[in-house]
């Protein structure tokens, strides 16, 4: 008899992965915080109105700054918001299955990218 193929992962393994997330989804948050502790201190930096040169360069830089940190701290949502799905759908059991095949997704690609709801092969496909 061939094997056959898995079609849901086991308990244990399901709290491997919701260890995996919830390691991830702690870190991402403190990064976020982080993020966000820096964007009010950079909003608060600018309060002399000396107008010289250097500081319109100055602003320049910080409105730049401003604006990478507002998009690294938006992709850090993303990314958060991701994992609480993932944590979702351990919950109610359709964590690890291919929302394009139907198949299971394989360990190493969720250690890898844990929210994923896609496998590797649905997602060579799409490009």
């Amino acid at each position: 008899m061939g094997q056959v193929e898995k079609t849901s992962y086991s308990q244990e393994e399901l709290k491997e992965f919701e260890d995996l997330i919830n390691e991830k989804l702690a870190v991402a948050k403190e990064e976020l915080s982080q993020l966000k502790q820096t964007l009010s201190k950079s909003n608060d930096s600018g309060t002399d109105n000396t107008a010289s040169t250097s500081k319109l360069l100055e602003d320049g830089a910080d409105t730049l700054e401003r604006e990478n940190l507002s998009q690294l701290a938006a992709r850090q949502q993303k990314f958060i918001i991701n994992l609480e799905n993932a944590l979702r759908r351990i919950k109610n059991g359709t964590y690890g299955v291919c929302v394009d095949t139907g198949k299971l997704i394989s360990k190493e690609r969720l250690k890898a990218v844990p929210h994923t709801m896609h496998s590797i092969e649905a997602k060579l496909a799409k490009k």
